[in-house]
């Protein structure tokens, strides 16, 4: 350490130093790369029963909103072009309205064929009337003939045989006017069934097709429905309840439910009805205490009138309990409030 002063140590003094000096960066950097730990206020709260479920037994479930006649996938009983789409997401549509049109070139050629064929086929009729009617004097004329040597033996045959060929002719025609007939009649269905009438009254959910496009008789592109609509006055919610809940649930009452997010807004839904089948669960929340290997009972509420519902949209419920027994293992963020 010929560098050094003969005063100094470079193990005693200086190598000290520099540890010190090691320590003092690593911790800066140790410090500045922390994340940050301090507390907020979530932006949204979970939701917390008020007024007389906050004391009471109860049980909590999650929904989520639907028509009042569930939603209705339209379809189509013939495939085809789309030739006039006639409604659009939103619209209120009655019982019967027109909602899109196929292409009926073909069937209406068809009814024109069939048409023509009727025409036909009444014009043979009354040629095979007149015939008839024709025969039918020249027979009767001589059999009324009082002296047989009048008139031939042959020339009677002639006009027998001319009389039961021109009754025979009108039986012809007449199947085929109803063979005709038929035709057209079934022309007429399949022109109908290329326009896709509402089957109630309600409003379009969602459109997934637009003119020109393909609608085939199994279903639309990628498994969507043509479109969706439903009875949206009133909304229903339909609600999950734990099986093991299920016994609980106090059948009749009115439920208190908020929508996901905004558990400050509640209101009052009317009892509907609860589905006779308990089946496996299929609404999620995305909720990391959520369990999804159980069975529920689907509870059906109407709701009132609100601008805070949608259709598709989830909520959260609280129904009242028939006991004060240990509360149910809420399925909503009921139970990260608690965590």
């Amino acid at each position: 350490m010929a560098l050094l002063p003969q005063n100094v140590s470079f193990s005693r003094q200086i190598l000290p130093i520099l540890a010190l000096i090691g320590i003092v960066i690593a911790a800066f950097y140790i410090f500045s790369d922390l994340p940050d730990r301090s507390t907020s206020e979530p932006d949204q709260q979970p939701p917390k029963a008020t007024g007389e479920l906050a004391d009471s037994a109860r049980v909590a479930g999650t929904g989520l909103v639907e028509p009042a006649s569930e939603i209705i996938d339209i379809g189509s009983a013939l495939s085809g072009l789309v030739t006039d789409l006639r409604v659009q997401p939103g619209d209120r549509v009655e019982k019967g309205q027109p909602l899109f049109l196929v292409d009926s070139r073909a069937a209406r050629a068809r009814l024109q064929e069939a048409n023509a064929a009727i025409a036909e086929a009444r014009a043979a009729i009354n040629e095979a009337r007149t015939a008839q009617s024709t025969a039918s004097q020249q027979l009767a004329l001589f059999q009324s003939l009082d002296d047989p040597a009048a008139v031939s033996r042959s020339e009677v045959i002639r006009a027998e045989g001319e009389a039961a060929a021109a009754k025979s002719r009108l039986s012809v025609a007449r199947a085929r006017l109803s063979a005709a007939q038929a035709a057209a009649s079934s022309a007429n269905t399949e022109i109908g069934r290329l326009t896709v009438r509402a089957p109630i009254s309600g409003e379009i959910l969602a459109v997934n097709i637009r003119p020109g496009e393909f609608v085939a008789t199994q279903g639309g592109g990628g498994g969507l429905p043509f479109i969706q609509m439903g009875e949206t006055n009133p909304l229903h919610v339909r609600i999950d309840i734990d099986e093991n809940e299920a016994v609980r649930l106090q059948m009749g009452a009115d439920a208190t439910v908020s929508p996901r997010g905004a558990a400050e807004r509640q209101v009052k839904a009317k009892f509907v009805r609860a589905e006779p089948q308990v089946v496996p669960k299929r609404q999620l929340t995305n909720s990391a205490a959520e369990r999804v290997d159980v069975r529920v009972l689907q509870v059906i509420y109407a709701l009132p009138e609100s601008d805070d519902f949608r259709v598709g949209q989830q909520v959260d419920a609280f129904i009242p309990a028939v006991d004060n027994g240990p509360r149910a293992p809420v399925q909503s963020s009921e139970t990260e409030e608690k965590e």
